[in-house]
C-alpha cells in the first residue's frame, strides 16, 4: 500500500515508488479520493499516476496496480500513457478501489477476482485483502 493522500497533489510521481520493493506484488495507491464516492466530485479533478510512475512500477516488475480514484491516468487529457505502459508490460490495472483507509500498509494479501469473460477491455472484480493475523 502506498499512501497518496490526494491533499498533496493529484498526481503521484516515480518518487512515490522509489524507495519500495514492489517486484512480483500488487500496488495499491491510497489517496484518500474513494471518500467522494458516488457523488459528482469523485468523476473530476481526480488523483492519477504519472507516465514516469508507470514506467518505474514495470522497471521495479509490479505485478498489479491499483488506486482509489476512476482512473489511473490523467482523465483532464486525452492521453492514456498509464494504461498503455502498464498494460503492454502484462500488469493488471485496478480502478475505483475502495475502503483503503481500513487497509494497514503492509501485512495483507490483496486478490481482485475478475468474472470468466472474454473480449472485454474493462470488467467489474470483486477486490478485497485478507489481512495478516
Amino acid at each position: 500500500m502506498i499512501r497518496c493522500p490526494y491533499q498533496d497533489g493529484l498526481a503521484i510521481d516515480a518518487a512515490a515508488i522509489d524507495r519500495i520493493d514492489v517486484s512480483g506484488k500488487a500496488v495499491i495507491f491510497a489517496t484518500g479520493w474513494d471518500r467522494h464516492w458516488r457523488t459528482e466530485a469523485y468523476q473530476t479533478g481526480h488523483p492519477f499516476l504519472t507516465a514516469a510512475a508507470a514506467g518505474r512500477l514495470v522497471e521495479k516488475a509490479a505485478a498489479f496496480v491499483g488506486i482509489d480514484s476512476h482512473n489511473i491516468d490523467d482523465t483532464a487529457v486525452r492521453a492514456r500513457p498509464v494504461h498503455t505502459i502498464l498494460l503492454k508490460a502484462g500488469i493488471p490495472i485496478g480502478e475505483h478501489l475502495t475502503n483503503l483507509a481500513a487497509v494497514p500498509d503492509s501485512g495483507f494479501r490483496f486478490s481482485a477476482v475478475p468474472p470468466k469473460v472474454k473480449g472485454m477491455g474493462t470488467f467489474p472484480v470483486r477486490a478485497y485483502a485478507l489481512v495478516a493475523a
